[in-house]
C-alpha cells in the first residue's frame, strides 16, 4: 500500500472502538524503565510507550503502525502547505480540565523549545507553525508541501497549557522533567492516569473513567514492573508475580513456545540496530594505534574505513550466535514492506579480505584501534551485540575494546557528553525504530547533517553529512507523489549509507512477547508495549 493511502489524503473520520471489560487488574514486566515521565525528555522507546498511556498524541498507530484518530477526529489538507485537524469534543485533562486547541500549540511549543533531554522531538516540530481557528480546530502550516504530516503528528504527545510545575517559570515554561516525575505535571488526556512512579521498581496507572478516545482501556489499575534482568523477567511471569512480559530474551522462545502456561506473540519490528561512526573530528577520542596509544588522525572520516568495518561483520553470525535466530541481517534502515526502502542495498557480507584491502587503499592497512561503547539494557542482547563485534574487529587487524553501560548514562554522554556538548564516545552502538513508520524518520534524524534550527541531525551522533543526501531528503519531504517520494526516500538512503556507510547497520528486531494464559499481545511493529494492546483469548 502507497504511503499516501496508508495516510489518507482526504479527513479521516473517527469511528469508535468497542471497549473490553476485565475483571482483574494487570501487572507487566518490562526490561526497560522509562528515563523520564516528561513526554519531551528522551525521544526514546520505552518512555513513548509508557506515557503514552497517560498522553494521547493527535494522530495515533494501531499495531501494524497504520494511523488512526487520537485526539484529532479528522485531517486533511486545505492547501499544498497547510493542514486542518478537527480536535476531539468533550474531552478532559486528568485535572478535569478542557481539552482544546491551545493545548496543542502549547504542547508544540514546549517540544520545539525543550533543551533538558538526550534525543528531542524537534525533528517533528520544527518548520510547523500551528495556529487556531477555534476551540476544536488548529491548522498546521510548512513553507513547502509536506505530505508526511499526519505521520508527524504520531508523534508528539499533547499536555495542558495550563500544566502546573515548580522549575523556573522562564525555563520550559515553569514545568521541568522533576514535575512529571511525582506526578505534580503528569496531566494527560490519555486511557490511564498516573498514580505512582517508584523509580527502579514500577510505575501504577488507573484507568481514567472519563476518557472519551479511541484506545482501549482493558483493565482498572496497570502496574508497569521494571525487571531488567532477562532471567527474572522469566521467572516472574512463571511465578506468576506478572501476567506479561516485553523482550523475552531470545535463549528462552524455544523453551516457552512448548509451554501451555504461556502464550508468545512475536513480529518484525520497524528497529534497526546500527553502529554510528565519528565523522567529525580530525582527532576522535577513542581511535588509537594498534598498541593504544593516541592517534593524531581519525581514521572513521574515509568511507572506504567505514565500509571495511562493515564488511569485518559477520551479520549472520550474530543472527544465528547472539540472537538465536531472532533477528533479520539489515543492510538499510528498514526492513522489507516499509516506505522509502532501497532497492538497491542489502546487508554487507561478511568479507574480510575485501575490508583488509579497502584498509590499504585508505591508508590503514597496519589498521587502527576503537572501543565500542553501548548501552547494556536498552536493546535485545545489546551487550552480547557489542561483544561479538569486538571480537570481530579484533579478530580481523581492528583490536576493540568494548564498555557498555546503563542506557540512561550511555545516551547521556552519547549525545552530549564530550567538549561543548558534543558527542563524546567514537564507535557506538544504537537501535532506531521508525516514529513515522517509513524511512524519513531516520534518515531526519540520524544521517541528516546535524542542524537543531531545521531539526536535522537530532539523533546523528556521528555527525554524518553530505549536502547530496540532503538534498534528496530535503526534496522528497516536500514531494507529494507518492512514487517520486520513495524514489527521492531511496536515493537518499542509497547517497547516506551505500555510498558513505553514514552509519553501519547490523540487523532487524524481531520482538517477543509472553502472557500468562488466557491473555494475548498484538505484536507491534512500532515495540511498544501498551496495555490496549493486550487481549483476552
Amino acid at each position: 500500500m502507497t504511503m499516501i493511502r496508508r495516510l489518507g489524503a482526504v479527513a479521516i473520520a473517527f469511528s469508535a472502538f468497542t471497549t473490553p471489560v476485565y475483571a482483574e487488574d494487570i501487572t507487566i514486566g518490562l526490561a526497560a524503565e522509562p528515563s523520564s515521565m516528561d513526554p519531551y525528555f528522551h525521544n526514546l522507546g520505552p518512555n513513548n510507550a509508557l506515557i503514552g498511556h497517560m498522553f494521547e498524541r493527535l494522530v495515533e498507530f494501531d499495531a501494524n503502525q497504520q494511523l488512526i484518530p487520537g485526539l484529532a477526529t479528522e485531517w486533511k489538507a486545505v492547501s499544498d502547505t497547510v493542514w486542518e485537524l478537527k480536535l476531539r469534543k468533550g474531552t478532559t485533562f486528568h485535572d478535569g480540565s478542557a481539552f482544546t486547541a491551545d493545548d496543542v500549540i502549547f504542547s508544540f511549543e514546549r517540544a520545539d523549545q525543550y533543551e533538558g533531554g538526550n534525543s528531542s522531538f524537534r525533528t517533528y516540530t520544527k518548520g510547523k507553525t500551528v495556529t487556531k481557528v477555534d476551540d476544536h480546530t488548529v491548522r498546521i502550516a510548512t513553507e513547502a508541501p509536506y505530505p508526511l504530516m499526519p505521520n508527524d503528528l504520531t508523534t508528539v504527545m499533547i499536555m495542558s497549557s495550563e500544566a502546573k510545575g515548580t522549575g523556573d517559570p522562564a525555563k520550559n515554561k515553569g514545568i521541568e522533567a522533576k514535575d512529571f516525575n511525582d506526578g505534580t505535571a503528569t496531566i494527560g488526556t490519555g486511557p490511564f492516569r498516573f498514580v505512582e512512579w517508584k523509580k527502579g521498581e514500577r510505575v501504577t496507572l488507573k484507568k481514567f473513567d472519563e476518557y472519551n478516545g479511541g484506545l482501549k482501556q482493558p483493565f482498572d489499575e496497570v502496574t508497569f514492573k521494571f525487571i531488567p534482568a532477562q532471567p527474572a523477567r522469566v521467572a516472574a511471569l512463571m511465578a506468576g508475580d506478572v501476567d506479561m512480559i516485553d523482550n523475552v530474551p531470545t535463549v528462552d522462545i524455544a523453551r516457552l513456545k512448548k509451554d501451555s502456561s504461556v502464550a508468545l506473540s512475536q513480529g518484525v519490528s520497524n528497529r534497526v540496530i546500527y553502529l554510528h561512526l565519528d565523522q567529525f573530528r580530525e582527532k576522535s577520542p577513542f581511535v588509537t594505534t594498534v598498541d593504544g596509544k593516541p592517534l593524531d588522525k581519525n581514521p572513521l572520516l574515509d568511507p572506504k574505513v567505514r565500509k571495511a568495518l562493515s564488511l569485518m561483520i559477520n551479520r549472520q553470525a550474530i543472527v544465528d550466535r547472539v540472537m538465536e535466530g531472532v533477528a533479520i541481517p539489515a543492510g538499510q534502515l528498514l526492513p522489507d514492506g516499509f516506505f522509502g526502502r532501497s532497492p538497491n542495498l542489502t546487508a554487507d557480507p561478511y568479507d574480510p579480505k575485501a575490508a583488509k584491502k579497502l584498509l590499504a587503499e585508505a591508508g590503514w592497512g597496519d589498521g587502527f584501534g576503537l572501543t565500542i561503547h553501548g548501552p547494556n539494557d536498552r536493546y535485545i542482547n545489546d551487550a552480547k551485540i557489542c561483544e561479538a563485534i569486538g571480537q570481530m574487529l579484533t579478530a580481523n587487524g581492528i583490536p576493540t575494546k568494548v564498555e557498555t553501560m546503563t542506557k540512561n548514562v550511555f545516551f547521556s554522554r552519547a549525545s552530549k557528553g564530550g567538549p561543548d556538548k558534543s558527542p563524546e564516545f567514537s564507535f557506538i552502538l544504537v537501535g532506531w525504530g521508525s516514529g513515522t513508520g517509513e524511512a524519513s524518520s531516520p534518515l531526519k534524524s540520524l544521517l541528516a547533517t546535524f542542524d537543531p534550527k531545521k531539526g536535522f541531525g537530532a539523533s546523528n551522533r556521528g555527525r554524518h553529512s553530505n549536502p547530496k543526501m540532503d538534498e534528496a531528503l530535503v526534496a522528497a519531504l516536500a514531494t507529494v507523489d507518492d512514487k517520486r517520494r520513495g524514489a527521492l526516500l531511496a536515493e537518499a538512503t542509497d547517497i547516506g549509507i551505500g555510498e558513505d556507510m553514514g552509519i553501519i547497520p547490523l540487523h532487524y528486531q524481531v520482538n517477543t512477547w509472553a502472557t500468562r494464559k488466557g491473555l494475548a499481545y498484538n505484536a507491534r511493529t512500532d515495540e511498544r508495549t501498551v496495555v490496549y494492546d493486550v487481549y483476552k483469548k
